[in-house]
């Protein structure tokens, strides 16, 4: 087989590309029936976008370790200079300052933020002495590094992104072997200060999520009608669901967000359990192969670079699939490779993009190798 397929496709990670385009695949099916049957204007916005994406995740996972490591700290500044600029000059939508408008497209550079906090905090690490980890310097400056962009997040307010920002940093300081008891110590300052963060740092309809998440039937018609109107979504899919464009809920438009944040909600109508196992099992093969990359990257800084990109792919899929069922609030976190848009998009296939290159450069120097 090697001599009938080019050595550029036949390294490619196809173990995860394959269940990836099938999932991307489905995604558009399920964007084609949001907008009742038509290709415009989200599924083939959403192949387009995927193509596109996957075509620099394909560049990005060409580079070399050493210019990766080299544009790492420069990248982190220019990403923080774009969150400024947010405050300054940002385009207001729906409430919230979150984007640049750059003429030829919109950015939303706190997407961006998301993998690079993980590559800025792995390389870090790496250059630390293994003697300093329990050591100030292993807490203080890489708190800095996630605490500055998490403010400037939830400045624009956006208390998803700016979650998810903490969460990919956060995991790679994990693995980075820093004390537990300092995470168990944070953990529980973090519960103390949980009451004067809801009632003093969260906007009104930011606590009326929280709220609606343990009473969703005390306002049905305000607060809580978009969880109520997912449950009913998932709940009339049953097993084997509705059938392909025969959702209710999303074509009679009483879903909100049926192609963006509840986009598991229309597929599990339509496609019921079925459905959302194969969601699942595809999401699953991929976290295990990006998993199993860290595992088997052959220096420190590849191994948390990979772990974290893991990490934030999961935390899109993790929190998306609880607040559609009613177990997390509504922050905004769509669902990856699935939902409509540009921005969530961009950040996972970069994720995909890094476990591509880590991937390649286990495979040309295995484990043992270079440090």
């Amino acid at each position: 087989m090697n001599g009938i397929i080019p050595a550029p496709i036949a390294r490619q990670p196809w173990a995860m590309l394959i269940p990836l385009f099938l999932l991307v695949a489905f995604g558009a099916a399920v964007l084609y029936s949001a907008a009742g049957g038509a290709m415009q204007p989200y599924a083939s916005s959403h192949l387009v976008r995927f193509s596109v994406f996957l075509l620099m995740a394909s560049i990005i996972a060409s580079l070399p370790r050493e210019f990766v490591k080299f544009m790492t700290y420069p990248a982190y500044i220019g990403v923080l200079v774009l969150l400024v600029a947010v405050e300054v000059i940002g385009r207001v939508d729906g409430g919230s300052q979150r984007w640049l408008d750059l003429g030829f497209m919109v950015l939303q550079p706190s997407e961006l933020m998301k993998p690079v906090v993980v590559i800025t905090l792995a390389y870090f690490y790496s250059s630390l002495p293994v003697g300093l980890i329990a050591s100030w310097r292993a807490l203080i400056i890489p708190g800095a590094m996630i605490g500055l962009p998490v403010a400037l997040v939830l400045l624009q307010p956006d208390l998803g992104t700016s979650l998810a920002i903490a969460f990919g940093g956060g995991v790679v300081m994990l693995l980075a072997g820093l004390p537990i008891r300092w995470f168990v110590f944070g953990g529980g300052a973090a519960a103390l200060a949980a009451p004067l963060a809801f009632f003093f740092g969260l906007q009104d309809y930011q606590q009326r999520r929280v709220l609606t998440m343990f009473d969703p039937e005390a306002d049905p018609l305000g607060a809580s009608y978009h969880i109520i109107q997912s449950k009913i979504a998932i709940g009339s899919g049953g097993i084997f669901g509705k059938g392909f464009n025969n959702g209710s809920q999303s074509h009679l438009q009483y879903l909100p967000e049926p192609h963006t944040d509840f986009v598991f909600a229309t597929m599990a109508e339509e496609w019921g359990l079925i459905g959302g196992l194969f969601v699942l099992a595809v999401f699953s093969i991929i976290l295990r192969w990006g998993w199993d990359v860290a595992r088997a990257a052959q220096d420190r800084f590849s191994s948390l670079l990979a772990a974290g990109m893991v990490a934030t792919i999961f935390f899109y899929i993790a929190v998306n699939l609880l607040m559609v069922m009613g177990f997390a609030p509504v922050v905004g976190i769509p669902l990856p490779f699935m939902s409509h848009g540009g921005s969530s998009m961009l950040t996972n296939m970069i994720c995909i993009g890094a476990l591509m290159m880590v991937n390649s450069w286990n495979r040309r120097n295995p484990r043992g190798g270079l440090s």
